[in-house]
């Protein structure tokens, strides 16, 4: 008998939920589990160093803990990640190796999941020095048997480079932290999110705890934490639930999740009951990941902003020429719109700029930030929160703005999540609250439904959908293009659309159609298109909008399935099919177009990442576009 066998069943019993199904004192359960690890890694520490043909020294070798078991945040199933440190002269090489078998085998034989490690303490300095998620590990390793000594001051020693180095790796940490985003997507905005790597998830909590280490900027607390331990409550629950180490919360786990979370309504049928549960757990999910998301974007500007403010200011030259008297210089802003300016990589509020009488500032600043691909600062956000927003009577200047927001092509999505961090669509549109953060009942669906209402407007808008592989979108500098200043009002002429025949009228309404073609997705609407049809004017008109761009964004979001419905199940051939199909669109060849692109948008933006077990990557393959075109086609050809 080994120290840790049995341990995997030990941690599920800890974790066990409370006799009506409700798991509860998850941050307890995490304590207790840790504690449990140590005690049994300790106790096969001292088997293992009495079964090796040599005498292990007190000194110069110990068994250290990194990861979740290291913050304490053990799961149910999370694996155990231990390095094996030594001081690469106590014992040789074959020495090691034994060691380290007689402590890694009973762990495998034990049916845990184990990420190991053996360094010298000059390797693991070397490593970290070069690998950002060992570096971020090592910030906060905890000694488990042997010379705590040696781990303690091998930690010392590389928390120590982390701080001497930070400024020089803070763009590695901040790109680490984009590329998760490109691959794993939003927390909030999936229906099947990994609540790990998904930007707003645990391991951008592991980032915000290295940028605090660094001493580049403070750690958040109060809300923050508690969104943390609640996020842990629902990896935990994935645990159980799945029965194995996993973060992703595929569609099959989410009815036992949310009953573990005591989401479950017992008032409700059975029925109703489960698919409420997953609204209201999708939308806790949503609340959390905004949380940590906004609390990691708050503290990486801030660890930016130290940068700036900490390089020196007084060069050699300066002693010709001073330039403040040796008086610390004031910051500068860069004003590019009425109330908003560039600073220091952000966009933020211009001087003297006043929220509280200015209803357009939120447009102009998410133009600005849309248009520039720079980040809207955090304290901005938190300030535009105090404009006096509404949802009527918009004027020519706030028209005009949303729709070059909404024509930011691949930024708009970054710049609408800022902006619905802090509620502002909402107040644009009291309809959109009705869809924040629902899933989507469709498999064939990633995002949530208001995630995949803008991402299919990115993919209409004035750039190709496609990033510039620096966080930005290729065509989007208002600059290059050539647009208008923010905040002035273009002309139809100024306004280009997908296609050259598209006036700013149609592509406007193309835009808007996007933004509210699935707005009728409502719980017990059996035609959401229909119902879309229904919502879609009302807000419209109460913005101000013309009523040509009423109709035509009206008439996209009832037929946006339209196409597809005819493309996948009706004959191109049938003369019959394909004036039906343009009577639909009142037999316009322009709206045909716009129903195309708005489908293909529709298309594009559905299925999964592989690893998310439904449908495929993309909802919008080669097969699909060929027939969607042929029956465009069709309807043409009863227009001659």
């Amino acid at each position: 008998m080994s120290a840790v066998d049995g341990l995997k069943a030990r941690f599920l019993e800890l974790s066990a939920p409370d006799a009506d199904g409700v798991y509860r004192g998850g941050a307890g359960k995490r304590r207790a589990r840790t504690a449990l690890a140590m005690d049994r890694l300790r106790a096969l520490w001292d088997e293992a160093c009495a079964a090796t043909s040599f005498v292990v020294p007190d000194r110069g070798v110990g068994l250290a803990a990194t990861g979740s078991l290291s913050r304490g945040q053990i799961g149910p199933c999370s694996d155990l990640d231990l390095v094996l440190i030594h001081d690469g002269h106590v014992l040789d090489e074959h020495q090691i190796t034994e060691l380290a078998n007689l402590l890694w085998y009973p762990l495998w034989d034990s049916g845990l999941d184990l990420d190991h490690a053996v360094r010298s303490r000059a390797q693991c300095e070397a490593v970290t020095d070069h690998d950002l998620p060992a570096a971020t590990g090592w910030l906060e390793v905890r000694p488990v048997a042997g010379d705590a000594e040696l781990i303690e001051d091998t930690a010392s020693s590389i928390l120590e480079r982390w701080r001497r180095a930070a400024r020089r790796r803070l763009p590695e940490l901040l790109d680490s932290a984009q590329a998760r985003l490109l691959e794993s997507g939003r927390l909030p905005y999936l229906n099947q999110p990994n609540v790990k790597e998904a930007h707003g998830g645990l391991r951008d909590t592991v980032l915000v705890s290295a940028l605090a280490a660094s001493w580049l900027a403070d750690r958040p607390h109060g809300g923050y934490d508690d969104a943390v331990e609640r996020l842990l409550d629902v990896r935990d629950c994935i645990h159980l639930a799945a029965g194995r180490d996993t973060n992703l919360l595929l569609t099959a786990y989410q009815p036992k999740v949310a009953a573990m979370l005591g989401l479950a309504d017992p008032t409700l049928p059975e029925g109703e009951r489960a698919a409420a549960s997953i609204d209201d757990l999708m939308t806790m999910i949503a609340r959390l990941g905004r949380t940590v998301s906004f609390a990691y974007l708050d503290t990486a500007s801030r660890a930016r902003r130290s940068l700036v403010h900490d390089r020196p200011r007084f060069a050699f030259f300066q002693i010709f020429q001073p330039r403040a008297a040796g008086r610390r210089e004031a910051p500068t802003f860069d004003v590019i719109a009425p109330g908003v300016a560039r600073h220091e990589g952000e966009i933020v509020l211009a001087p003297g700029a006043d929220p509280s009488s200015d209803p357009a500032l939120p447009l102009r600043v998410a133009v600005a930030s849309g248009e520039s691909g720079l980040p809207i600062n955090p304290v901005t956000l938190s300030n535009l929160t105090r404009c006096p927003m509404r949802d009527h009577d918009w004027n020519a200047e706030e028209r005009a703005l949303l729709i070059r927001l909404l024509s930011c092509g691949a930024n708009l999505p970054e710049v609408w999540e800022r902006l619905d961090y802090v509620g502002v669509p909402g107040r644009w549109m009291p309809e959109w609250l009705g869809i924040r953060n629902r899933p989507s009942v469709s498999a064939a669906h990633r995002y949530t439904i208001d995630q995949h209402m803008i991402q299919v407007v990115s993919r209409l808008g004035r750039d190709d959908g496609r990033s510039d592989g620096h966080g930005g979108s290729r065509g989007v500098d208002a600059s290059v293009r050539g647009a208008a200043p923010i905040g002035a009002v273009p002309s139809d002429a100024s306004m280009p659309g997908l296609s050259e025949h598209y006036d700013g009228e149609r592509y406007a309404a193309l835009l808007l159609a996007g933004l509210l073609h699935d707005i009728g997705k409502r719980p017990g609407v059996r035609d959401h298109a229909a119902e879309g049809a229904r919502h879609a004017p009302v807000i419209l008109r109460r913005m101000g909008f013309d009523e040509h761009v009423v109709g035509m964004a009206t008439l996209l979001v009832r037929e946006h399935l339209t196409l597809s419905e005819f493309a996948t199940g009706r004959d191109p051939y049938d003369p019959v099919v394909g004036a039906e199909l343009a009577e639909r669109v009142g037999r316009d060849p322009v709206m045909l177009d716009m129903l195309f692109d708005l489908t293909r948008a529709d298309g594009s933006s559905l299925g999964a990442t592989s690893d998310e077990q439904i449908t495929k990557r993309y909802g919008w393959s080669s097969w699909r576009e060929s027939t969607a075109r042929m029956m465009l086609a069709a309807a043409r050809r009863s227009l001659a």
